[in-house]
C-alpha cells in the first residue's frame, strides 16, 4: 500500500479560468486575456497560492481594476470560484485507488477555490490529510513542497506517490525520491499505479 499524493486542479476536475474572465471583465470589453494573465497566471495568483495575498485583498484588488466592471466583492467571489467542471472518471478512479491506497490531498491553491471544492466535492472530504499551498507556502514546482511533505509526515519518500498533471511538479517531487504519474486520464493512471505496486513489491 502506497499514500497518494493528489492533485486536484485537472485531475480531480478541470479548471476554465476564462469563465471568471468573462464573468468580472468591464461591460463592453473583450479584454478576457488582460484579466487572465493579471489574475489567473501570473505573479499575484502565486502569491494568493502562497498565502501571501489574503482572499479579500486579492477581491479587493479585482473590484478596484480598470480591467473589471462595477461588482461587489462577493460577486467578484461567486465567479472566482466558480471556475471547476467535474473531471469524467474521477469519482470511479478514486474508489479504485482508495481500495488499495491511502489518499491524501496536495494542491496548489487558495482559501477561496478549496472552500468551494470542499464543498461541492464530496469525494475531497474526510482525507487523512491536505497539503495546501496557501496553508504551507510552497508550489510543487519547487522540491521544497515535498520535503515539507516528508518532514511533516515523518515518513519515507518511498512510501508515496503523486498524481499530479504537470510535469514539474512530477521532477519536484522525484528529486526527493517521490515516485510520480503525470496525469492524462483516470485509465491510463490507474494501470500506472497498478505497474508502479507491481515493481515496487518485485523489489521487495
Amino acid at each position: 500500500m502506497s499514500i497518494i499524493l493528489l492533485d486536484i486542479g485537472n485531475v480531480v476536475a478541470t479548471v476554465d479560468f476564462f469563465r471568471f474572465c468573462r464573468g468580472v471583465v468591464s461591460e463592453g470589453s473583450s479584454d478576457h486575456q488582460a484579466v487572465f494573465q493579471k489574475y489567473c497566471d501570473g505573479e499575484l495568483k502565486i502569491k494568493l497560492d502562497q498565502g501571501i495575498i489574503a482572499p479579500l485583498d486579492y477581491l479587493c484588488m479585482i473590484g478596484r481594476d480598470s480591467l473589471t466592471g462595477n461588482m461587489s466583492h462577493g460577486e467578484i467571489r461567486e465567479w472566482w470560484q466558480d471556475v471547476f467542471i467535474p473531471l469524467e472518471g474521477a469519482e470511479e478512479g478514486i474508489e479504485i485507488i482508495t481500495q488499495e491506497h491511502q489518499l491524501w490531498i496536495m494542491s496548489d491553491t487558495d482559501p477561496l477555490h478549496f472552500a468551494y471544492l470542499m464543498n461541492n466535492y464530496p469525494l475531497l472530504r474526510n482525507r487523512e490529510r491536505y497539503y495546501l499551498s496557501y496553508e504551507h507556502g510552497f508550489l510543487k514546482n519547487t522540491h521544497e513542497a515535498f520535503e515539507h511533505v516528508l518532514n511533516d509526515s515523518g515518513i519515507a519518500a518511498q512510501e508515496f506517490v503523486l498524481i499530479d498533471d504537470k510535469s514539474e511538479n512530477c521532477m519536484s517531487a522525484e528529486k526527493v525520491g517521490i515516485r510520480s504519474i503525470r496525469f492524462d486520464s483516470w485509465t491510463e493512471t490507474i494501470n500506472s499505479l497498478a505497474a508502479l505496486q507491481s515493481e515496487a513489491e518485485k523489489q521487495q
